[in-house]
């Protein structure tokens, strides 16, 4: 891996969001949710984040959702390749394009999703979001003096505020997926 793909062990952001469902957790199936989300359900998940969303496969022939948005003034352009594609736990692994005023910049993105039982008719959906740095990322920082920390705490605003608007806008989509299933058997 080239230091300009390198993962540097620091986070750079993280931010969890949870809420609660009314569907009973045995309803609710993200590996199939998620790959069905389409292009238009996922730009209504976060207005005007979300820009773009669609699926492919990887050359090793991993599922891939392609997903642009801007969180905090900045574009992203993710890669986020299945790890996880289950009823209950979904974890996507991306090498992350992030445009800057002195170019394109890469960091590793993990999105996680999960459902867990509340009761017999509700569930908790949460959303995790993980950012860690390149070195070369870092590199980037030091070069222009800025100190990690100060990337560290405008980043962490721009996720958590990013997170908060999708997580809602993803539990009804998944909430919505299940009724959906449950209206068809």
């Amino acid at each position: 891996m080239s230091p300009t793909h390198e993962i540097a062990d620091l986070v750079l952001a993280e931010s969890t969001q949870s809420v609660d469902i009314n569907v009973p957790l045995e309803s609710i199936d993200l590996g199939t949710w998620l790959p069905q989300l389409t292009d238009t359900e996922y730009q209504a998940c976060a207005v005007p984040d979300h820009r773009a969303c669609g699926w492919s496969r990887n050359a090793a022939g991993k599922l891939v959702s392609i997903n642009v948005e801007v969180v905090g003034g900045v574009l992203l352009i993710q890669h986020y390749v299945a790890e996880i594609l289950e009823r209950h736990h979904c974890r996507m692994v991306s090498l992350s394009e992030a445009q800057t005023a002195d170019g394109w910049q890469y960091q590793q993105v993990i999105w996680d999703l999960s459902v867990t039982a509340l009761d017999a008719d509700r569930s908790t959906f949460t959303n995790k979001i993980l950012s860690r740095p390149t070195r070369a990322f870092v590199t980037h920082l030091e070069e222009r003096g800025i100190p990690f920390e100060q990337a560290v705490e405008a980043r962490k605003q721009a996720v958590e505020q990013h997170n908060a608007l999708e997580a809602p806008s993803y539990a009804a989509s998944v909430e919505r997926a299940a009724l959906n299933a449950q209206g068809s058997r």
